[in-house]
C-alpha cells in the first residue's frame, strides 16, 4: 500500500511539473521585437511595418518595430546578431550589412555567416537605369557606346561608394569596356537632384527614388538592372535582355534572426513572414512602394546572399574600396 501511495504521489508530482513545462514551450507567448537598422520612413522600415502587421495576425502576438539606425545599417544588424536566440527578437537587413560590408569594413561587430540566420527575402528593389529626359541617350546600347568613347566625359551619381547603385554601374561599365566618373551622394534624393539639374548624366537608382520622375517625364528609363522585368515598368527591358546578363543591382530587404534560434521556432517565424508576404493585400501595398515581393525559404535566401557576395566582393576589391 505504501508503495502504491508513493507511486501515485510521484505521478501527481510529475504531472504537476510537466504541465508548466509544456506551457513554457509554447511560442510565441509575448510580443515580438522587429529591429530595423534604418530610420522611420526608410524603405526597410515601410516594408517591415506592412509585413509585420499581417504576420502578427498569424502568430497571435504583436510585432513591435524598433528602429536602430546608424553606421550604414551595421548598428541595427549588430543588435539583431547579439539578441537572445529565443525567437522574440528578429529583424531586417539589406545588401550592405549582410554582404558588401564584410568586404568594405575591416572590422564588423558581427559575422553575418555565423551570427545571423536568414528567414526569408522580403522584397527586391531592382535599380532602374535612367537618364534625364533631355539626354541624347535613348537606349542602353546608346549609353554603352558613349561610355566606350574616351571623348565623352560622362559621370554618374550613387548613394555612396560600395552601394548597389554604385557597384551595379561599375559592373556594367566593366562588362562593356566603358568608363565614367563616379560621384557619390549622401542619399537617393540628392543623387536624383543631380541628374535633373544636369550635374550628372545617368544613374542606376532605387525605383522609389526615380519612378515619380519617370512617370512625370523628367527621367527616361533605359533598363531594369535585373534579369526580370518589374511590374511597375512592364515595357522597360532588363539589362539581361539587352545582352548584359549576370548584373543584378537590387536593393533587396530580407528578414533575419540571431543564430541559435531553435529550429521549430525559426520555422514558425519564417512561415508566418512568408505567408504575410504572399497575402494579396500585402503584395498590393508593397507594389505601391515599387517593391517586388519575394517570400522564399531560409535556405534560398541564404544562397542568394552567397551569390551576392560572389558578385560584389571581387568588384569591391578591384576598385580598392574600403571604409575602415
Amino acid at each position: 500500500m505504501r508503495r502504491l501511495i508513493q507511486a501515485g504521489l510521484a505521478a501527481v508530482l510529475a504531472l504537476g511539473v510537466s504541465v508548466p513545462a509544456a506551457a513554457a514551450e509554447k511560442w510565441p507567448a509575448k510580443p515580438l521585437t522587429l529591429v530595423v537598422p534604418f530610420g522611420p520612413g526608410s524603405s526597410p522600415d515601410m516594408m517591415s511595418r506592412v509585413i509585420a502587421e499581417q504576420a502578427s495576425q498569424t502568430l497571435g502576438q504583436t510585432i513591435v518595430v524598433q528602429n536602430r539606425p546608424g553606421a550604414s545599417g551595421n548598428l541595427g544588424t549588430s543588435v539583431i546578431a547579439k539578441a537572445a536566440p529565443d525567437g522574440y527578437t528578429f529583424g531586417v537587413s539589406i545588401t550592405g550589412p549582410m554582404v558588401n560590408n564584410t568586404v568594405l569594413y575591416k572590422d564588423l561587430p558581427y559575422d553575418p555567416k555565423k551570427d545571423i540566420a536568414p528567414l526569408t527575402l522580403g522584397v527586391h528593389q531592382p535599380n532602374i537605369l535612367v537618364v534625364p529626359a533631355s539626354s541624347p541617350i535613348k537606349s542602353l546600347d546608346d549609353l554603352l557606346k558613349a561610355m566606350q568613347d574616351p571623348a565623352t566625359p560622362y559621370n554618374f551619381p550613387s548613394t555612396g561608394a560600395g552601394t548597389v547603385s554604385h557597384l551595379s554601374v561599375e559592373l556594367l561599365l566593366e562588362r562593356a569596356g566603358g568608363k565614367a566618373v563616379h560621384v557619390p551622394y549622401p542619399s537617393s534624393p540628392a543623387a536624383v537632384t543631380s541628374l535633373v539639374s544636369g550635374d550628372t548624366h545617368f544613374a542606376a537608382l532605387p525605383p522609389i527614388a526615380v519612378m515619380p520622375l519617370i512617370n512625370d517625364g523628367r527621367l527616361r528609363a533605359l533598363a531594369v538592372v535585373s534579369d526580370k522585368r518589374v511590374s511597375f515598368l512592364p515595357d522597360t527591358p532588363t539589362v539581361a535582355e539587352q545582352g548584359m546578363e549576370g548584373i543584378e543591382g537590387s536593393g533587396w530587404i530580407g528578414f533575419v534572426a540571431p543564430s541559435g534560434v531553435p529550429a521549430d521556432i525559426k520555422r514558425q517565424l519564417a512561415d508566418a513572414l512568408v505567408q504575410a508576404i504572399h497575402h494579396p493585400e500585402v503584395q498590393a501595398r508593397l507594389h505601391s512602394q515599387f517593391m517586388e515581393p519575394v517570400g522564399n525559404q531560409p535556405e534560398e535566401f541564404g544562397q542568394y546572399m552567397d551569390e551576392e557576395l560572389q558578385r560584389w566582393a571581387p568588384l569591391i576589391k578591384r576598385l580598392n574600396l574600403s571604409v575602415n
